[in-house]
């Protein structure tokens, strides 16, 4: 048997709409690729997308809005998603629908504002101090209680750790001794202590023991390297919605309104702007003092045109502050009214915000440019079409819309396989294109038979 034969098990990732785009395939020039990354044709708009990447990456864009234009079907939501992946999982790319922000419980600003919030990260470095190691010894110390009767209370807990290189005996308050007995840690465990907080967590059994029982639940360790203390920086990256979200319910409590608060189910409330300003002071503070550093993400608000002018001069205040994501607006629309006025404006944005804005067009794809996307896509999907029948998808994408002739793919290969092929040809898509109809069939068929329907 040959090793190439082998399938790999690994589980394959669900295929959506853009799932293909991997970047925005630009070479080190910054110069698009014609056919890189998942993406055709556009070159422009990617040029124009990379140095927007850069200015990102040299923290220069903050503030700043961009604007994708163009016909439906022409990959202005690939060409966000491309940013996001050309910035990698550590700048925080927060996308949203234009339709989102009408939300019965909550006003509009507000889920304009959570999601600027989600897309302004926090880089905070920490340094902790740990000891850890596999438990060789734990044994709590009595003394009588203080309170009198016959209950003892423990003073102390010697506890012993052991890692490869030693061995090292800690004296632990009793609060700890509770956290050890919440975790349930036996001896043999491997666990941690961090210093700073007191707060314990059992990493797993260790492995010296794996040969104990044949059969049981524990996950198995091996003993961790390096001395019992050890010194760590840890780096945690957090947005400050996060913050925002975690200091606006407060945790715990005793009395009576806060165990019913923990029992009800919380219905989503709005995070003040007294507590938002707290926390941008205590986040400057952490600036100033080189704890944390400040990562501005993306903003990516799809079909913007459906904000009204609420939303609109809200974003104006809001692109102005000083804490403030890169945003990316996205349209479709021509000249249309701006959402709750009278007023006509391009792309149904107020000329006031277009002001602010740099526009990047996309173009719609020539036929060439649709028969290797579709291509693209057979390949994302796992079909195999013939060269006669991929021609005629980007017939079918002139005629009538991209996104229709993806659509076929599907449909199409089900029909292959009952023919009992495996590959796609020509005859299994015009079926296909026979038994649906696309937008444009259809509006023509409405006016030819209009006096059959209700209108």
């Amino acid at each position: 048997m040959k090793i190439e034969e082998v399938q790999s098990t690994t589980k394959k990732q669900r295929i959506a709409t853009h799932t293909h785009i991997k970047g925005l395939g630009l070479d080190a020039n910054g110069n698009a690729v014609p056919l890189a990354a998942g993406f055709v044709g556009q070159a422009q708009a990617r040029e124009a997308g990379g140095l927007v990447v850069d200015m990102i990456r040299q923290k220069k864009m903050a503030g700043r809005a961009l604007l994708f234009a163009g016909p439906p079907g022409t990959g202005k939501t690939a060409l966000a998603l491309g940013i996001s992946q050309e910035l990698g999982s550590k700048v925080p790319f927060c996308p949203m629908v234009g339709s989102e922000v009408y939300s019965s419980e909550v006003k509009k600003t507000e889920v304009l504002m959570e999601n600027f919030r989600r897309a302004i990260g926090l880089r905070i470095k920490e340094n902790k101090e740990v000891y850890e190691g596999e438990v060789t010894e734990l044994s709590p110390e009595e003394t009588e209680s203080v309170t009198g009767g016959y209950g003892k209370s423990i003073s102390h807990v010697i506890i012993g750790l052991k890692t490869v290189k030693g061995t090292k005996q800690l004296k632990l308050d009793p609060t700890i001794y509770d956290a050890l007995i919440k975790e349930k840690v036996a001896v043999g465990d491997v666990i941690y202590i961090e210093a700073n907080s007191g707060a314990v967590k059992r990493v797993g059994r260790s492995d010296a023991f794996a040969t104990e029982f044949d059969l049981e639940a524990e996950e198995y360790v091996p003993l961790p390297k390096g001395e019992v203390h050890k010194k760590k920086e840890i780096v945690q990256d957090v947005t400050l919605h996060d913050l925002d979200a975690a200091n606006a319910r407060p945790q715990g409590g005793q009395d009576i309104l806060s165990l019913m608060g923990q029992m009800m189910k919380p219905r989503k409330t709005e995070i003040t702007d007294k507590l938002r300003q707290e926390i941008n002071k205590v986040v400057n503070r952490y600036i100033d003092e080189g704890i944390a550093e400040l990562v501005p993400g993306v903003l990516f608000i799809d079909e913007v045109h459906m904000l009204d002018i609420e939303c609109f001069s809200y974003l104006n205040r809001a692109l102005e502050s000083s804490l403030s994501p890169i945003v990316i607006f996205a349209t479709n629309r021509g000249v249309c009214d701006v959402r709750g006025t009278t007023m006509k404006s391009p792309h149904g944005i107020p000329v006031d915000l277009l002001d602010r804005l740099l526009i990047i067009r996309t173009e719609t794809y020539g036929p060439a440019e649709m028969i290797q996307i579709l291509a693209i896509r057979a390949q994302v999907e796992e079909l195999v079409v013939e060269e006669e029948g991929l021609a005629y998808l980007g017939e079918i994408g002139q005629r009538a819309s991209l996104r229709h002739a993806v659509q076929l793919l599907s449909p199409a290969s089900v029909i292959a396989r009952m023919s009992g092929r495996e590959n796609i040809c020509k005859a299994d898509i015009e079926e296909g294109d026979s038994l649906y109809l696309d937008a444009k069939s259809s509006a023509k068929l409405l006016q030819e038979q209009q006096d059959r329907y209700i209108s």
